[in-house]
């Protein structure tokens, strides 16, 4: 598998076939795939041969319509999901507290792993209102990764995506470790594309926005974070493995729900979108209440 093999890939089930799923590359490079499903656009996509986004294989020649969008792993591909938590200086300063000296991290598991689309609110979530979002750039490994060096960290990575850390305030909040509060089945849509390390060469040069029915509510570039991408992949790395598939998200920018005045909260029937450009676009989930 070779990251120069494709370069922005997304994993669907195409239109008037539910019972298959494909990996290939959207056939206009420069569209918000993500916009464009939502507003009902037909998307044609340039279909690989690969059943994957580790392995995708090469064009077919084949084209197909979106029917529906999918994450662009698979929760058996991903193992367990590793996150930075306050890693932006701008969010550090809306919630008072001090720069952390390393990163801090946290799991979520492969259950909370979703795609675009319904992201069911828990119950727990539902009885005082905490839901809340967090615009992030994932980051996806490519091959396995052990003690790795900051210098080539970026050579064990696949590509970049977009990931919206749901999370129930109340619960994360009355602990002192937070992956019960952030790992609820559906708490880790990503998409609506992942991008190759090969087009994205610096992710800092990314920009992160979050809006929750159509109001802007997250502003801020990558250049923000406390730990860098190559140093998050490191420090991960030191003495543990990073097997491809590996989902590393890296920290949200200022504006989530819990900082704001009056607070913004996630109910049934809010849409949040996150936004990451060039290249990634649109990732957007509707919120449904847990029965």
């Amino acid at each position: 598998m070779s990251a120069a093999l494709f370069k922005r890939l997304v994993r669907f089930v195409p239109k008037g076939n539910p019972a298959a799923t494909l990996i290939g590359e959207p056939a206009d490079a420069a569209l918000d795939v993500g916009v464009a499903v939502r507003a009902g656009q037909s998307v044609l996509v340039n279909v690989f041969g690969g059943a994957s986004v580790l392995s995708p294989g090469a064009p077919t020649g084949a084209t197909e319509t979106i029917g529906k969008l999918l994450s662009p792993l698979a929760q058996s591909e991903v193992g367990t999901i590793r996150c930075i938590g306050l890693n932006y200086k701008n969010h550090a300063a809306e919630v008072g507290m001090a720069l952390p000296e390393m990163p801090t991290v946290f799991l979520k598991p492969d259950t909370a792993l979703t795609g675009p689309g319904e992201v069911v609110l828990p119950k727990l979530t539902q009885v005082d209102n905490c839901g809340d979002y967090e615009s992030e750039l994932a980051v996806v490994i490519g091959k396995t990764a052990k003690n790795v060096s900051e210098a080539d960290a970026l050579d064990y990575v696949l590509g970049y995506t977009a990931c919206n850390d749901v999370s129930s305030r109340t619960s994360q909040l009355n602990q002192s470790q937070w992956c019960f509060s952030k790992g609820f089945d559906g708490a880790c849509p990503i998409g609506p594309t992942i991008v190759s390390k090969d087009v994205i060469k610096d992710p800092s040069t990314l920009h992160v926005r979050g809006l929750k029915n159509g109001k802007v509510l997250q502003d801020g570039g990558v250049d923000d974070l406390i730990f860098a991408v190559p140093k998050i992949v490191s420090f991960l790395s030191q003495s543990t493995t990073l097997k491809p598939g590996t989902v590393i998200i890296t920290g949200t920018p200022a504006g989530v729900g819990m900082g704001r005045t009056p607070k913004e909260t996630l109910q049934e029937g809010d849409e949040f979108s996150v936004e990451i450009l060039p290249h990634i676009g649109t990732l957007s989930n509707t919120f449904v209440n847990e029965k």
